[in-house]
């Protein structure tokens, strides 16, 4: 599939002018789908976008531009990069056990993509294993230096290539070299003997440091959407 050429892009050929000023006057815009307290948007931001997010829900701790909106209805004109990240629990390894307590969860990836696909600018769906994503990438902490595995999973409309992934240490969590960031910060295992770290360790492990616990559990830690829209330039 070619990708389509951001109209900022289009600006600066025609113009004749370097890529720095014509940033300056004509920033390329990206929209954050679900965004909750604002991972992914930071990494679109240290790429270069001007962001704005867009959740159902309130959240006091997002960074840039928000609206609270329905992202299954939110206008998607004029912007040059879409990120969306729908809700995984449909998907998690946690799922089985939700549905024998009664709970289900829409599956919102297939809706995503068809909105998504009728826009002509780039795009990114993000989730977790086993949701339903085309030819994804999987990045993990450990590829940015990150003290945190996190996988996660990429499709995009455009071509993607992950950094080598770093063999994982076994005992890397039990000696608190490596966080999962699950649950709530504070948490322990008292079968396991393991403690899960604070918010502190969290914040550190993610690269994160203006969330709190469940936000910070929820998160996208903001270095691999840099990663990814970086390759937008």
């Amino acid at each position: 599939m070619q990708s389509p050429i951001p109209c900022w892009l289009i600006a600066r050929k025609r113009s004749g002018k370097n890529l720095g000023s014509e940033r300056r006057q004509n920033v390329p815009k990206a929209l954050d789908l679900f965004c909750k307290a604002g991972g992914a948007s930071m990494g679109l931001h240290n790429a270069g976008f001007e962001v704005t997010g867009v959740d159902i829900e309130p959240q006091r701790n997002y960074p840039f531009h928000f609206v609270q909106a329905d992202a299954l209805t939110f206008p998607l004109e004029g912007f040059d990069f879409i990120w969306a990240s729908p809700p995984c629990q449909a998907y998690s390894s946690m799922s089985p056990f939700s549905r024998r307590w009664g709970k289900t969860h829409p599956d919102l990836v297939g809706p995503v993509r068809e909105r998504l696909k009728s826009t002509a600018c780039r795009w990114v769906i993000e989730n977790v294993r086993g949701a339903p994503l085309l030819n994804p990438i999987e990045l993990c902490g450990l590829m940015f230096g990150l003290k945190t595995y996190r996988h996660r999973y990429f499709e995009a409309n455009f071509a993607m290539l992950a950094p080598s992934h770093p063999k994982h240490d076994q005992k890397a969590i039990r000696e608190r070299r490596i966080f999962t960031c699950v649950g709530h910060p504070g948490g322990r295992s008292a079968r396991d003997n393991l403690h899960f770290g604070n918010t502190e360790d969290w914040r550190n492990a993610l690269g994160i440091k203006w969330m709190k616990g469940t936000e910070l559990s929820q998160a996208i830690p903001p270095a691999y959407s840099e990663y990814i829209a970086r390759r937008f330039f």
